[in-house]
């Protein structure tokens, strides 16, 4: 049985505001925390036991999801202290492994959107059995893959994609994905740990195997900052196709309340029991979370209300939550 973790355990510092109501991984996008799209990714690829590492604001995490959802069964790995993207999959180790089988285990960041064919993935690995681990990356041109930290990929003597070296020269980003097992983390130091600059790196080195699975045109988003966000969730409500979404992602609800005199300019998801006032103009490019209210008069375009919030007056390119406003025009 392939097990999976998603890491949610890290701080948020590049979002400002946006992380003081709930951590990176739960930032809502079209109406459905981050994280989700993870889960309904891992389940849809057949995989349903999940482990979820949790460390700031991590209750929230928890309390959304409890130990079931979207088809998966879930349970928490808890950080008093933060341990890393090494660190905290080794903490994790026996509900990953908790029959010391060292099957191979999916590991991927929680705060992603990334439709990438976990199947081929999970396969790819299988075929390799030599390697210490299988990351995934993405080739997007060396210019991009330096602002990431460019991965050096390379075929060895029998055609198989190697890593050869992390932040260095290459044409390929880190896709935030691997597949790994109990006995390799279990070499990482203890304490906090990175995974590709306390483990994979140094390995590969001194001339220890690990894969690359190079991932197709599938989607991909990271919302480390406010205009990062925001145009996520502009390119899913705006018709991005996810091949395993974890809900409706553009239109609105049938339970949300829209006076007969607001204007909607699709495309927009509005949520449950939102409420959109009379003569409001709404769109296009908006998601209105679940319970907000959108003042009378008030004209939104290109952007998000956060449930519970209130939006009034002219808003543009802007993440509106239940305790500010926050501009995200300017290059993502």
């Amino acid at each position: 049985m392939t097990r999976a973790m998603l890491l949610c355990a890290g701080l948020s510092t590049r979002l400002g505001a946006l992380s003081h109501d709930r951590p990176k991984p739960m930032l809502p996008v079209c109406d459905i925390p981050i994280v989700a799209y993870g889960i309904a990714l891992l389940v849809g690829h057949g995989v349903r036991d999940i482990v979820i590492n949790l460390h700031h604001q991590g209750e929230i995490v928890e309390r959304t999801f409890g130990n079931a959802a979207l088809g998966a069964r879930i349970t928490y790995s808890r950080e008093a202290e933060l341990l890393g993207t090494g660190g905290g999959v080794k903490h994790a180790l026996a509900l990953l492994d908790p029959e010391d089988t060292d099957e191979p285990f999916v590991v991927m960041n929680g705060k992603l959107i990334f439709d990438v064919d976990l199947t081929a993935l999970l396969s790819a690995h299988a075929r390799d059995p030599e390697v210490l681990g299988t990351m995934v990356v993405r080739r997007v041109g060396a210019s991009e893959a330096k602002a990431w930290g460019a991965v050096h990929v390379e075929p060895d003597a029998a055609g198989r994609l190697r890593v050869r070296d992390v932040l260095a020269e290459g044409e390929h980003m880190y896709g935030g994905i691997h597949v790994t097992r109990a006995s390799v983390m279990r070499r990482l130091p203890d304490g906090e740990a990175c995974v590709i600059r306390q483990g994979y790196l140094p390995w590969m080195h001194a001339g220890e195997p690990v894969a690359a699975f190079e991932a197709g045109p599938g989607f991909f988003a990271e919302s480390s900052t406010p205009a990062r966000y925001l145009a996520t969730n502009r390119a899913l409500v705006g018709g991005q196709k996810l091949r395993f979404a974890p809900g409706p992602l553009t239109g609105v609800d049938e339970r949300a309340h829209v006076h007969g005199s607001a204007r909607i300019v699709h495309p927009v998801k509005i949520g449950e029991c939102a409420h959109v006032g009379e003569n409001a103009v709404v769109g296009p490019d908006v998601v209105i979370g679940a319970h907000a209210l959108i003042e009378p008069g008030a004209h939104l375009e290109r952007a998000v209300v956060w449930p519970h919030a209130r939006a009034s007056g002219v808003i543009t390119d802007a993440v509106i939550t239940p305790r500010a406003i926050l501009p995200c025009a300017g290059d993502a």
